[in-house]
C-alpha cells in the first residue's frame, strides 16, 4: 500500500513539474509570438515614421520569417550539444537583445536587420520547445502538450498583439519593442525557475541524418503542407490592418479591438486543434485546411460588409493556428519513424517551413496588393490552403501504402 501511495505521489509531483515547465515554455512563446505578429497592427505606423510604403513595411514580417526559416535548422543542429535548459535561456537573451536593437533602430534597414537577428531565437525555441513539450507528457498527450506551449503564441495574438498595437499607436512603435524586450527578460527568469535541468538530452544529428531528413519524401511532404497551409492565411493576415481600415471601414482606433477578438478566436482554435490532433493528426489537418480555404474564399466577398466581414475574419482566426499542434506532432511522429536520431532537426525544419510559409504569404500578399488590390488577398490565400489539403491527402495515402 505504501508503495502504491508513493507512486501516486511521485506521479502527481511529476505532473505538477511538467505543468510548470510547460507554463515556462508558454511564457517564452508569448513573448516570441508578440514580437512576430505585433508588427501587423503597426505596419501603417512604422511606414509613416520611417517614410516607406506599406508593401515595403511588409518586409518586416517576411524578413523576420526568413530569419526563422534560415536560422531554425542550422542553429538547432549547431547547438544540439548544449543542455536544453541552458539553450532555452540563451535564446531568451538573444530575443531581448534583438528587440532592444529594434527599439533603437534609426532607419528601416537597421530595423529589418534587428528583426532578422531576433528571428534566430524564434526558430530554435519552437523547434526544441516542441520536442521538450512532447517529452514532458505521456505519448497519448503529446499534441495537447505542444498545444499548451503554443498557447503562449495564441495568447500573444489575444493580448500581446492588440496591446502592443495600442501602445505603438499611443506612444510610438519603439515603445512596443521595448515592452517586448522586457517580456524576454520575464521569459528568461521563468525558464530559470520552472524548467527542470534534467531534460532529456537531444542526440546530436549527423550530417548523414540531416541529409536523410531533406531527402525523405514523407517528411518533405509535411514541410510543404506546413508552408502552404500556414502560409496561405498570411497572404491575408499580413495586411489585416489595412483590410479592416480600407475595405471593411473601421477606424484605426478600432483595429486593436478587432485584433483582440481575433486573438481569442485563435486561442480557441489552437486548443481545439490540439485535442483533434491527439487522435489522428493527418485526418484532422485535412479537414482544418478545407474549412479554412472555404472561409478565406468567402472573405473575398464579405470583407466590404462590416458585420458579415468581421464574422468571417473571426472564423479565419479560429482556423489560423488550429493546424499548428497537428503539424508539429505529425512531423515528430514521422521523424521518429524515419530518422529517429534527428527529431529536433526535423522539428526545426518544420518551424522553418511555418515561417517560409509566412514569408511567401506576406510576399505574395504584397504583390497582390500592388497589382490587383487588397480585396483579392483572401481568395489567393485560400488557393494556397487548398493545396495543403490536397497534399495531406497524398501524405495519408503514402503512409497507408508504406504500412
Amino acid at each position: 500500500m505504501s508503495t502504491i501511495t508513493s507512486n501516486v505521489k511521485q506521479q502527481t509531483a511529476d505532473a505538477k513539474n511538467s505543468t510548470l515547465a510547460l507554463l515556462a515554455l508558454a511564457i517564452s512563446a508569448f513573448g516570441i509570438g508578440t514580437t512576430e505578429f505585433v508588427i501587423v497592427g503597426l505596419l501603417s505606423t512604422v511606414a509613416q515614421d520611417l517614410k516607406v510604403t506599406i508593401t515595403l513595411a511588409g518586409l518586416l514580417i517576411s524578413g523576420y520569417a526568413l530569419g526563422v526559416a534560415i536560422g531554425a535548422p542550422i542553429i538547432t543542429a549547431l547547438t544540439s550539444r548544449i543542455p536544453r535548459k541552458a539553450l532555452l535561456m540563451l535564446l531568451m537573451i538573444v530575443f531581448a537583445v534583438g528587440n532592444s536593437a529594434a527599439a533603437l533602430s534609426s532607419s528601416f534597414a537597421i530595423l529589418i536587420i534587428a528583426r532578422f537577428f531576433t528571428a534566430f531565437s524564434h526558430g530554435v525555441f519552437f523547434s526544441i520547445g516542441s520536442t521538450i513539450a512532447a517529452d514532458l507528457v505521456p505519448e497519448n498527450k503529446r499534441a495537447s502538450a505542444i498545444a499548451t506551449m503554443f498557447t503562449g503564441l495564441t495568447v500573444a495574438t489575444v493580448t500581446g498583439v492588440p496591446l502592443g498595437t495600442f501602445i505603438g499607436q499611443m506612444f510610438g512603435w519603439r515603445a512596443t519593442f521595448w515592452g517586448v524586450a522586457i517580456l524576454g527578460v520575464i521569459a528568461l527568469i521563468s525558464t530559470a525557475i520552472l524548467v527542470p535541468s534534467n531534460l532529456k538530452k537531444a542526440k546530436p544529428a549527423s550530417i548523414k541524418d540531416q541529409v536523410k531528413i531533406i531527402t525523405n519524401l514523407p517528411l518533405l511532404l509535411v514541410f510543404a503542407i506546413t508552408a502552404l497551409g500556414y502560409g496561405g492565411t498570411f497572404v491575408t493576415f499580413t495586411f489585416l490592418g489595412p483590410i479592416l481600415e480600407e475595405i471593411t471601414g473601421y477606424q484605426a482606433s478600432a483595429v486593436s479591438l478587432i485584433l483582440l477578438v481575433y486573438g481569442i478566436a485563435v486561442a480557441i482554435g489552437n486548443t481545439v486543434g490540439g485535442k483533434a490532433a491527439d487522435k489522428n493528426p493527418i485526418k484532422a489537418l485535412r479537414w482544418m485546411f478545407i474549412i479554412q480555404a472555404i472561409i478565406l474564399i468567402i472573405l473575398t466577398f464579405t470583407a466590404p460588409l462590416k458585420w458579415v466581414g468581421t464574422l468571417t475574419i473571426m472564423l479565419m482566426g479560429l482556423l489560423a493556428f488550429m493546424n499548428v499542434p497537428g503539424l508539429q506532432v505529425y512531423v515528430v511522429q514521422l521523424a521518429e519513424k524515419y530518422v529517429p536520431s534527428a527529431v529536433d532537426v526535423a522539428s526545426a525544419i518544420n518551424i522553418a517551413a511555418f515561417n517560409l510559409g509566412i514569408a511567401i504569404g506576406a510576399f505574395v500578399g504584397g504583390i497582390i496588393v500592388d497589382t490587383i488590390g487588397l480585396i483579392h488577398t483572401p481568395w489567393v490565400g485560400g488557393v494556397m490552403v487548398l493545396g495543403a489539403a490536397l497534399l495531406t491527402l497524398i501524405s495519408s495515402k503514402l503512409e497507408k501504402t508504406r504500412r
